[in-house]
C-alpha cells in the first residue's frame, strides 16, 4: 500500500499535513515512515498511529487532564484528580498504583451522630 506522500508523488520532505487549527494530522519521511494523529476540540491528542503498526488513544476529563491512555501493545493507564488540578491516583496495567486519594476518616462522635447514637454505645470489633 502505498504512503500520502507516494501517491501524491512528493519528493520534498519531510511531508507534513496540518488541520484548520495547525495542529500536525499526518507527518511522512523519506523513508516512509508515517504518523497519523486526531485531536479533540480542545486540541489534545486522541489517537496516534504510525506505519510500523504502533497506536495509542488518550481520554481527557473536562478540564483537559488525561485520565486514561491504551496502547497497541495492551498497557494502559488511568488517572485521577483532585478540584485543584492536582494528580491524586494513577493505576496502570502492569498493577503499578499510587493512591494520593484523601481518606475518609471520622472521630468517634462524627460516626455517633452520623448513626444517630450516643458515643458510649459504641464499639470497635476486629
Amino acid at each position: 500500500m502505498k504512503t500520502i506522500a507516494q501517491q501524491l508523488s512528493i519528493k520534498d520532505f519531510p511531508f507534513i499535513i496540518k488541520d484548520k487549527n495547525g495542529k500536525q494530522t499526518y507527518f511522512e519521511n523519506s523513508d516512509g515512515y508515517w504518523v497519523k494523529r486526531e485531536y479533540d476540540s480542545k486540541g489534545k491528542v486522541i489517537y496516534c498511529e504510525d506505519s510500523e503498526g504502533y497506536c495509542y488513544k488518550f481520554e481527557y476529563d473536562s478540564n483537559g487532564k488525561e485520565i486514561y491512555s491504551e496502547d497497541s501493545d495492551g498497557f494502559w493507564s488511568k488517572y485521577e484528580y483532585d478540584s485543584n488540578g492536582n494528580q491524586t491516583y494513577y493505576e496502570d496495567s502492569d498493577g503499578y498504583i499510587i493512591d494520593n486519594r484523601p481518606k475518609n476518616t471520622f472521630t468517634i462522635k462524627e460516626i455517633a451522630d452520623k448513626l444517630g447514637v450516643a458515643v458510649e454505645s459504641l464499639r470497635i470489633k476486629e
